[in-house]
Formats: structure tokens, C-alpha cells, sequence
């Protein structure tokens, strides 16, 4: 069987070697195609392979009756409609890893650029000016190293600088310190990596937990004269906050590859003379844009030819009737997985799944993996889906146990996911009540029925009267309403939980007041 792979966007002549060499796979070269073109032609093809300019629209993936496989040339998937893909059976796949050593070493160029002020000198002597002294760096050697986010390139960023001769310490949510030595680097907390670096370095996706993550109350734990660089993605650093440190005096250098908005047009920190920028350059290397080609060509022909994609994005067909009966539970599992998520900034090191009732006889494969992509999303953003997130879980040293009861505790199904970390377990239960849908009935062993969604509050606190309404009241001094209130408890006045769902998200300062509240040990935001 022969397989038509249609490439509509021009890619490196290297990275689609594979497709040329496979026998079964005929290759068709049309770029630049117009959207009614596009449409007239896909119904022929097996395959789509594209950068960013091609748009795979639902129009496009309905109108592709043949279509099995979508392959994005790159990391990010915004020009393929990927719900489209999925509800059609069509598996997308892209490249995360083909930029990463492209990446890593412009992070390094950046940082020696930055330390021997290399663009200011050469921008002087263009301007036939000989400046030695007003462009004395330092050097590298000795310096400390913080790195914010440990993933694929700030490990690699990591072994580069450690054969710089820097110490490197680095802060990642999935970070232990037992994986720190084995790498030969620090270990901290995002505080302490902040207050111990000379250098700094952030790798971390743009997510709303890491949006403007270096503002101004991170510079103000940083030393003075520290220097900043960001390869990641514009936003992690709140350009106004760098702008002002920078203008104080506090920071001493800035090296941007990417900026909150692109492209930019006389953007003000460009002004300054302790900034140096590049045009999102990271991956704009010849072997990174055939590395990237090469590894959604690999894929897609293992797809083609029936077999399991290396970088899946979406999450493969399963047969109609299973889905159908697992489809209700998928809100759910997620749900609860963010759920834990939330509970504690400790590393997993193991998740429990436990099904019970209807669920134990049916196939849960896919809800396991959604939970865990439920755990994971709040750290690795949208790039966890259902297909890759027992793949990035294990990347990540968690441990994933499935398991099956007959035990519903008077439930028709119960769904409890568990999570171990160094200082113990952490558990939740949901369930699907008849006309009433997904509700969470357990906190670790408190009874609950709370419907996960919307902005939540989870309180311990000693079971006292005026507890309940002391928090009442400072929420209420807060001007923040109370949608609902549920109380568990496993003795008069022991310990207990209260769970409310808010009507907006709570400010760090908020939940230290109900901390400082009497009776109350511990007040955690949980938005779902």
C-alpha cells in the first residue's frame, strides 16, 4: 500500500529525507496553496505536514476523508484545529525536541553576550568609537547560575554552564533534590534560587501560574547587579517591573530573545543600554528546522504504517463504544486531578487511581491518562494532553498505579485519585450523580459534595464554634461572596475541613489572613 503525504508548507529538504526513503510513501510538494485549493486537494492524501502558515481548520480535517496523521514541523499547534482532529479520528504530532539544543545555545550566546557586553562593544565600534574601559565585563567562571523551569532546555542549559565552570541551582516544580545531585547542580525553592543567583535564566512554559513569574517582588529578593536572560516565552517576565529594576539599578543586564508582544516597535527597554535583544531567535538554526522536520516525518510514517507516534498532541480514536462509555467520566477525572494538583507545591512522586463500581468493568486506559494530565497541566500548561501525559509522568519520575475494586462505598461509581510526596498522601474522590453531574465526595478522609469547578478555598481548622463564621466574615471585610459552603469533620472538635466555592480568585494576602485566623491551620486557593 502506497500512502500520499501531502507538504504544504516549505520545509528543510534534510528533515523530510525520511519520507523519501520510505517505499511505501508518496510525497506531494505544494506550498503556498489558497484555502480553496487546499480543500480541493486534501481529500487524496493520508498525511498533512506544516510549519505555521498552513491553517487546518475544521473545514479543512472534515473535508479529508483519507486523512490519518496532521504533522506540525515545530512545537506549537495554533494553526491546527485540534478538537477537529481528535472528534475525526486524525492524530496530530509535532516536534518538541528538535529545538531544544538550538534553544539552549542561544541561551548560553545570550548569557556570554550579556556578561562581556559583546553587542554594546561591536555597536560602539560601528560607530567608530574605541571604548575598552566603559565595556569591562565579567566572567562566567564562579558565577552563580539560577535557573527558573528544568525542563528540556534548562537541563541543557544546566550542563552547558556547569562547563562554563558556573554553580548552577535551579527551581522546577518536578525538581527533587535527589535528581538535582545526580544532574551535579543545586537544589531550591524559587525563592532561594532568586536570592543565590549572580546570573538568571528562565525555561519555564507561559502559563497563568508563570505569567509575569519575575515581577517586582522577585526582583526584590534578587542580589544587586544580578543578570537576566530570557529564551522562554515573552510574559514570564514583567517587562515593566525588569524596566524599573534595571533603571534602579538593581538588575545590571538584560538579555530578551522574546517579548510579551511581537514583533516589537520601539519598545522602551530597548532604550536602555544594559539590554540586549534578539528577534525570537531560539530555534532559528539550519539543524533545528531539520531536526524538527525530521522527527514529524519519523512519526508520521510510524503512524501511517500503524504503529505508536513519539510526540502525539491530541488524543487518538478509540472504538465508539468505549468512548461512549467513558466520555461522562472525562470532566471529571481531570477535574480531580487538578484538584490534587493544588493541594501542595511538593514533588509527586506517585499517583493512585482507584475505580470502582461501573468503572471497574469497563476500559479506564484513557481516564487514567486524563487525570494525569489533570495533575500535570498546572505546571506543563497545554503541552500535556490525554495521548502524552503517563509519557511526561514518567519523564518526570511519577509513578502511575491503576487499579480496580469492587468497594463503591454506596456509590454506583467512584473515581479516587492519590498522591505520594515526601511529607505523605493526599487524596480526593468524585463520582457522577444521576441529573446532577460530576460532584467531589472525599478530601483525604472527610466526607464532601462539592461540584469541581469555579474558585474554591479548602480550609483546616479546628472544629470550634466561630470558626465558620470568623471566615465568613473576613471574606466578607474582603468583599468576596460566598456561592457555597460544605464542612467535614470525623469528630466534635477535632480536625476538620470546610470547602466554599467563591465568586472570585483569592490574593495571596487574602488566604495569609485566614491563616492568621483562629482556629484555621491551613487555607489553600483551588481554581478549577
Amino acid at each position: 500500500m502506497t500512502y500520499k503525504v501531502l507538504i504544504s508548507d516549505p520545509l528543510s529538504e534534510d528533515g523530510i529525507f525520511p519520507l523519501r526513503e520510505a517505499g511505501d510513501v508518496e510525497i506531494v510538494l505544494e506550498t503556498d496553496l489558497s484555502k480553496e485549493l487546499l480543500l480541493e486537494r486534501i481529500p487524496d492524501f493520508d498525511a498533512l505536514l506544516v510549519r505555521s502558515q498552513t491553517q487546518v481548520t475544521r473545514e479543512v480535517i472534515e473535508q479529508a476523508a483519507n486523512l490519518k496523521v496532521i504533522g506540525r514541523a515545530g512545537v506549537g499547534v495554533d494553526n491546527i484545529d485540534l478538537e477537529a482532529a481528535t472528534e475525526n479520528g486524525v492524530i496530530v504530532v509535532n516536534a518538541p525536541d528538535g529545538n531544544t539544543n538550538s534553544a539552549a545555545e542561544h541561551t548560553m550566546a545570550m548569557l556570554t553576550s550579556l556578561a562581556r557586553k559583546i553587542p554594546q562593544a561591536f555597536y560602539a565600534l560601528k560607530q567608530n568609537r574605541w571604548d575598552r574601559k566603559k565595556y569591562v565585563g565579567v566572567e562566567l567562571k564562579g558565577k552563580t547560575l539560577g535557573i527558573i523551569g528544568l525542563g528540556r532546555i534548562g537541563a541543557e542549559v544546566a550542563a552547558r554552564a556547569k562547563g562554563q565552570r558556573m554553580n548552577v541551582i535551579a527551581y522546577d516544580p518536578f525538581l527533587t533534590e535527589e535528581k538535582a545531585e545526580n544532574m551535579g547542580i543545586g537544589y531550591g525553592t524559587f525563592a532561594e534560587v532568586l536570592q543565590a543567583a549572580d546570573f538568571i535564566t528562565v525555561h519555564t512554559p507561559l502559563l497563568k501560574e508563570t505569567k509575569h513569574i519575575i515581577n517586582k517582588e522577585a526582583f526584590a529578593m534578587m542580589k544587586d547587579g544580578v543578570q537576566i536572560v530570557n529564551c522562554a516565552r515573552g510574559g514570564i517576565i514583567d517587562e515593566d517591573a525588569l524596566y524599573n529594576a534595571i533603571v534602579e539599578k538593581k538588575v545590571a543586564g538584560a538579555a530578551l530573545d522574546v517579548f510579551e508582544q511581537e514583533p516589537i516597535h520601539h519598545h522602551k527597554l530597548l532604550e536602555l543600554p544594559e539590554v540586549i535583544a534578539t528577534p525570537h531567535l531560539g530555534a532559528s538554526t539550519i539543524e533545528a528546522q531539520k531536526n524538527v522536520a525530521i522527527d514529524v516525518s519519523h512519526d508520521v510514517i510510524t503512524i501511517l504504517r500503524g504503529g505508536l507516534a513519539q510526540s502525539p498532541v491530541n488524543i487518538p480514536s478509540v472504538p465508539q463504544e468505549v468512548m461512549k462509555k467513558i466520555e461522562p467520566y472525562f470532566y471529571l477525572s481531570e477535574k480531580l486531578g487538578a484538584f490534587l494538583a493544588r493541594l501542595g507545591n511538593e514533588v509527586v512522586e506517585e499517583i493512585w487511581i482507584y475505580y470502582a463500581g461501573d468503572l471497574a468493568e469497563i476500559e479506564v486506559t484513557p481516564l487514567t491518562r486524563n487525570t494525569v494530565k489533570g495533575l500535570l497541566k498546572r505546571h506543563l500548561g497545554d503541552h500535556v494532553n490525554t495521548v502524552n501525559a503517563a509519557f511526561l509522568a514518567e519523564k518526570k519520575g511519577i509513578t502511575i498505579h491503576e487499579q480496580k475494586t469492587s468497594s463503591t462505598k454506596g456509590f454506583t461509581n467512584l473515581l479516587t485519585v492519590e498522591t505520594k510526596s515526601k511529607s505523605g498522601k493526599r487524596k480526593v474522590a468524585g463520582t457522577l450523580l444521576n441529573g446532577l453531574g460530576a460532584r467531589i465526595v472525599k478530601v483525604d478522609h472527610y466526607s464532601m459534595d462539592v461540584v469541581p469547578e469555579g474558585h474554591m478555598v479548602l480550609i483546616h481548622h479546628k472544629d470550634q464554634p466561630g470558626a465558620i463564621g470568623r471566615v465568613g466574615s473576613l471574606l466578607a471585610k474582603n468583599d468576596v461572596n460566598i456561592a457555597t459552603m460544605q464542612v467535614g469533620r470525623t469528630e466534635i472538635g477535632g480536625d476538620a475541613i470546610m470547602m466554599l466555592v467563591i465568586d472570585k480568585q483569592l490574593e495571596q494576602h487574602e488566604l495569609d489572613q485566614l491563616q492568621e485566623l483562629t482556629d484555621i491551620y491551613h487555607a489553600t486557593a483551588v481554581d478549577l
